[in-house]
This record gives structure tokens, sequence and C-alpha cells, in this order.
């Protein structure tokens, strides 16, 4: 009897992990298509529009999100993180890619955080209505799941990545300021992953080589515009900056 317990219980658990698991790459997928549309920005004619039709992007992801929060309320959170830790990265990468667009500043965990509180709808509410006699309060009827500080460090080094292409497709649609406002920005986010260095977790350490070759190739960019801009026709620019990129790629491998 207690083995048939035993079976019950970590059958449950398991289900609800491959829940998770599903879960979490529908907030990747939905994040990475938001990411694809924002970065329609630097072409399009409106980019209010892009702005509008990204926030209504994001709102399918926090729902996925209100999901997952729904799944573990009332258990550990650590036991079932790594199942939901890559939605959440690129959650972040989205949100942070927007905020950045919109604000030219990074948005902090908290604000993060306060977006991923979640309030039962009506139908919600009836269904977990209670009798009169049970006290019911209105916190019983919010769910809300914190981004670790970890997931947050990850996705933002994600986004540095994003950054640099949005950094190339601006040249080759002729903005000239964008790179020097996105090297600025990118070296102070690489100056504070530095702080961190190897007394991180693992895979934040991991990360700074991406976000270094990602700096290295915005400032490859703001290089090549400050003494050859003029030289170089706009609609050129972007073929020899990936020329450069291939350049860099080849040396890191080198050393």
């Amino acid at each position: 009897m207690a083995f048939k317990s035993f079976q019950l219980e970590l059958d449950t658990r398991h289900d609800k992990y491959e829940r998770l698991v599903k879960l979490s790459r529908d907030i990747t997928i939905e994040s990475k298509r938001t990411i694809f549309l924002l970065h329609r920005i630097t072409s399009a004619p409106s980019g209010e529009e892009i702005l509008i039709e990204s926030e209504a992007k994001l709102d399918v992801v926090r729902q996925k999100i209100k999901q997952v929060a729904q799944e573990l309320m009332g258990e550990d959170m650590n036991q079932f993180h790594r199942a939901i830790s890559p939605g959440l990265q690129e959650y972040v990468e989205a949100v942070s890619f927007q905020y950045f667009i919109k604000t030219r500043t990074l948005i902090s965990l908290e604000e993060i955080n306060k977006q991923l509180i979640f309030a039962a709808e009506d139908k919600e509410e009836e269904e977990t209505k209670l009798p009169a006699s049970d006290c019911l309060s209105k916190q019983s009827l919010t769910w809300s799941l914190k981004v670790t500080p970890v997931d947050y460090l990850l996705g933002v080094a994600d986004l540095t990545g994003e950054l640099m292409r949005m950094c190339i497709n601006s040249v080759g649609n002729g903005d000239i300021d964008t790179p020097f406002e996105l090297s600025q920005f990118l070296r102070q986010i690489y100056d504070g992953f530095s702080y961190i260095g190897n007394t991180g977790p693992y895979e934040v350490s991991k990360k700074l080589y991406t976000l270094k070759q990602s700096l290295a190739k915005v400032e490859n960019a703001c290089y090549t515009l400050k003494v050859r801009g003029s030289e170089i026709p706009k609609h050129m620019l972007a073929d020899v900056f990936s020329t450069k990129t291939e350049i860099i790629e080849q040396e890191d491998g080198l050393s």
C-alpha cells in the first residue's frame, strides 16, 4: 500500500513536470516570434504598429506563464525550475528587447516580475467559489511567478545578440546613429557581467564569451562607420560588416 502511494505521487510529479516542459516550449516559441517581429522595426515605416503587435504577442506569452504559475501553486518551484527555465529566459529576452526599443534602457527584474502577477478572471472566480461559510481571500484568486535572478541574467545576456543583429540591420537601412547608441549600451552590460566574472553561476560565465563577441561586432561596425563611413556607399555597409564579422569569428576560433 505504501509503495502504491509512492507510485501515485511520483507519477503525478512526472506528469506535472512534462506539462511544464511543454508550456516552457510554447513560451520559447512565442517569445522568439515576438523577437523576430521586433527586428522588423528597423525597416518598418511605422514602428508604433509593430510595438502594439508585439505587446499583443507578449500578452499571449504571459497567459502561458499564468498556466505555469497555476501548475506550481502549492509546489516548491526549485523542484521544477529546470523545466521552465529556458522559457523564462526567452521571455526575459523578448520583454527586455521590446523595453529597450521603447525606452533605450534595460528593464529591471522587479518590473518583469510585476507583470507576472495574474488575477483570476470572472469564469475562474466562479469555478473557485466556496460556500459562504468558507473564508476566501482575494489573494487566493491571484497567481504569480517570479523570474529568478539567474534566469534574468541569462535572458539579458541573450538580449545582447539581438541588439548586435539590430545594429547590423540598422546600418543596412542607412541608420548611422543607432550603432553608436547600441555600442554604449552593450559596453555597460558587458561591464556589469565582468563584475560577476567566474563568481556567478556556470551558465552566466559561459554567456560572457558570446556577449564579448557581440560587443566586438558592434564596436567593429562603429569603427567602420567612423573611419570609412564616408568612403563606402550606404547600401554596401552591411556587406562590409558581414565580411568583417566572419574574420572576427575566425580569429576567435584560432585563439
